[in-house]
């Protein structure tokens, strides 16, 4: 009987991480001369994060910083969606940037059915935020894995669980 191996197709981010990376934004905010009287608050929600500033050009700024770091620690800047820029009291600026976790409905359908079409020997389907794909043989999931990685898709992509 010949075994099946799979792997999940995942988005999802390291949340320590994250926490990591926006200490030293944080800190770098502090000691950087332009921003250093700004009043600078970064706040992590559950699922959203809260910049909270004196003007856009230090919301600007910190949103530079933040990304440098967050590539810095391995993650991607497509886990950010920003939001748009409002007026705070006291003539501050506060934006909302929403976290990007799993792989959206659309885009999971959209997925198994290109890997369905491509990759004739796998077998993909939807488990929750997660694809499985399954096939006989290693070698077409490295495959389909290479052919993922080489596009561009408005999600990060990890691949887990290989076995």
């Amino acid at each position: 009987m010949a075994s099946v191996a799979s792997f999940d197709i995942v988005s999802d981010f390291d949340l320590q991480e994250l926490k990591n990376a926006l200490d030293q934004t944080e800190r770098d905010v502090q000691t950087r001369y332009d921003l250093k009287d700004t009043k600078t608050e970064i706040v992590l929600g559950d699922d959203t994060l809260t910049i909270t500033t004196a003007s856009e050009y230090s919301a600007q700024a910190t949103r530079d910083i933040l990304e440098s770091k967050l590539i810095r620690r391995g993650l991607s800047l497509k886990i950010l969606d920003y939001g748009e820029e409002e007026t705070a009291s006291g003539g501050r600026v506060r934006q909302t940037v929403k976290l990007q976790r799993g792989i959206p409905d659309d885009l999971a359908k959209q997925l198994t059915k290109r890997i369905r079409d491509e990759f004739k020997k796998v077998t993909p389907q939807i488990q929750g935020n997660a694809i499985r794909v399954q096939a006989k043989n290693k070698d077409d999931l490295q495959t389909v894995i290479q052919a993922l990685k080489a596009d561009t898709l408005p999600v990060a992509l990890q691949f887990v669980n290989y076995r």
